[in-house]
């Protein structure tokens, strides 16, 4: 049953939308009108986890028409359920949506998507690829779509889940100038800043060296805390002075409070889907014979984690594993405390991040660097 209503709606949101396009193009009264009315393009999104269902979420408050594909059903009815018009295939999506953006967690699913855009031969169609794959499995993604006629971009995103909830990430677009142009006011629907970076690819290189420096201040950001729990200071406490100070970061800002609070679920990124990002960094750095002792100190703890069974887990876990190694006990009515303390704390800066003084995004803007 659930299957023929989805199926229902998917082909009266290609009907809707395909009209909609042709009396835009046909009929010039029609298209000043809609400029106007400031009405704004369909978007497709493949891929509705916790990235891609950000994207989604955000676009959607933002005013687009979002059209939404996931290969679970409980993702698609989640995001039906935000607004997102869902459909029971990728070739669906993209007849609906002349810009798409893809969020995927592997690069098989990259290589399925592709297939199915160009089995539908489709007018042109724009694709922003956001996910961390590597450079080979994008140039081969990009020259499939383009020899079917559409136009890959390499758009990776810097930001957590967390900060993609709430549009606290930037865009690291590359490739196609004019199609970046086109794409950057869906960019700036879900994320707070977009940069070109000039050749296809340039965005994925960048994303490599910002997520080397995500997995190497989330192991540090864990030491910092462990040390001042083993020294006999309040998490907490650790958390909240070294966020005011100097030696904060802002995978520390995300990720300590999480780690004050002992709880690592829901997961912003998850250890075992990180092993992807850590694994592609690594054959970078290898492929270019940089050293990177920091980077390659950090690969054993994020091993043990997932050894430890806690894979499921955001990666701020990573502190489980030190804390283990430190020998230090967190008793439950102490972490129970801890866990209502941050989730106040979490509350309390998500209410300051929604008000945006402009000296904050400028401490934002420095810090992303």
């Amino acid at each position: 049953m659930a299957s023929r209503i989805e199926s229902t709606l998917e082909s009266r949101t290609s009907r809707r939308i395909a009209s909609r396009n042709h009396n835009l193009v046909a009929n010039p009264a029609a298209t000043e009108h809609h400029m106007a009315g400031r009405a704004k393009s369909a978007v497709g999104v493949i891929g509705l986890g916790i990235m891609g269902g950000a994207f989604a979420k955000n676009l959607v408050g933002s005013g687009f028409e979002v059209v939404g594909f996931d290969i679970d059903p409980a993702r698609r009815r989640a995001l039906a359920r935000a607004g997102v018009t869902t459909v029971s295939e990728i070739a669906a999506v993209a007849e609906a949506a002349p810009m798409l953006i893809t969020s995927l967690p592997s690069p098989k699913a990259l290589q399925d998507v592709v297939a199915a855009i160009v089995a539908a031969e489709l007018p042109p169609r724009v694709i922003a690829e956001a996910s961390t794959f590597t450079l080979e499995d994008k140039a081969a993604a990009e020259a499939a779509l383009h020899e079917a006629g559409h136009t890959l971009l390499d758009t990776p995103m810097s930001g957590t889940g967390a900060q993609a909830a709430v549009k606290d990430l930037v865009v690291l677009a590359s490739g196609d100038s004019k199609a970046i142009a086109k794409m950057k006011p869906v960019f700036l629907g879900f994320a707070r800043e977009m940069y070109d970076l000039g050749a296809f690819g340039n965005g994925s290189r960048m994303k490599y060296i910002a997520n080397l420096l995500v997995a190497v201040h989330n192991v540090v950001s864990a030491e910092a805390m462990v040390l001042g729990m083993k020294a006999g200071l309040d998490p907490k406490m650790v958390c909240d002075v070294i966020k005011a100070g100097a030696g904060t970061s802002r995978m520390f800002e995300v990720r300590a409070p999480m780690m004050a609070a002992d709880s690592y679920e829901p997961a912003t990124m998850k250890i075992q889907l990180f092993k992807k990002d850590m694994d592609v960094i690594g054959q970078f750095v290898e492929t270019l014979g940089v050293a990177a002792p920091t980077f390659t100190a950090t690969l054993p703890i994020y091993a043990a984690a997932r050894s430890m069974g806690l894979g499921l887990q955001d990666t701020a876990a990573v502190c489980t594993v030190l804390e283990k190694l430190a020998g230090v006990t967190r008793t439950p009515a102490a972490r129970k405390g801890r866990k209502a303390a941050a989730t106040s704390s979490a509350a309390s800066t998500s209410g300051a991040k929604s008000s945006g003084t402009a000296a904050g995004k400028g401490r934002r803007k420095s810090a992303k660097a």
